[in-house]
């Protein structure tokens, strides 16, 4: 990254209210600096154990998969239609949400600039598992963007 310019920033959505926000302000940066822009959807694969250890099935696992690729796909488009010259590519993967944000990603495609919502847990789900946008700041080595709700 240059002294003054983000080149390569990501925006995490995990679809919940703050996600619409959280893309718009992460293309409003890339559209500033020229740079280009990553929508991440975490599938957190804890949440993938089921319910009383049950399995999750292939096709809730497919089915996972083809909602948080419709998520990602209207998250581009709107943010295209705001900000037409943004270079924008959407991603999916399977694992914790605060590893994938906080570090793999970021290293596996040279992010500079992170750009997280608040949080997407109500406050009862932040108390038990705690807040990814609190780990993200805490263990990120890129610079990191917190969206208000």
């Amino acid at each position: 990254m240059s002294e003054d310019k983000y080149e390569k920033i990501l925006a995490p959505i995990d679809g919940s209210d703050i996600s619409t926000i959280v893309a718009e302000k992460a293309a409003s940066v890339a559209d500033r600096n020229h740079s280009h822009l990553d929508l991440l959807y975490v599938i957190d694969t804890n949440s993938l154990s089921g319910v009383a250890g049950m399995s999750i099935t292939g096709d809730v696992v497919y089915h996972l998969v083809q909602d948080s690729q419709e998520k990602l796909e209207n998250y581009r488009d709107h943010v295209l239609t705001i900000f037409p010259n943004v270079d924008v590519d959407i991603h999916m993967r399977f694992g914790s949400p605060k590893k994938v944000i906080a570090a793999e990603f970021p290293n596996d495609h040279d992010i500079d600039l992170t750009v997280i919502g608040k949080s997407g847990l109500s406050r009862l789900e932040r108390l038990i598992v705690g807040s990814v946008a609190s780990f993200v700041v805490q263990n990120s080595k890129t610079d990191v963007l917190i969206v208000q709700d």
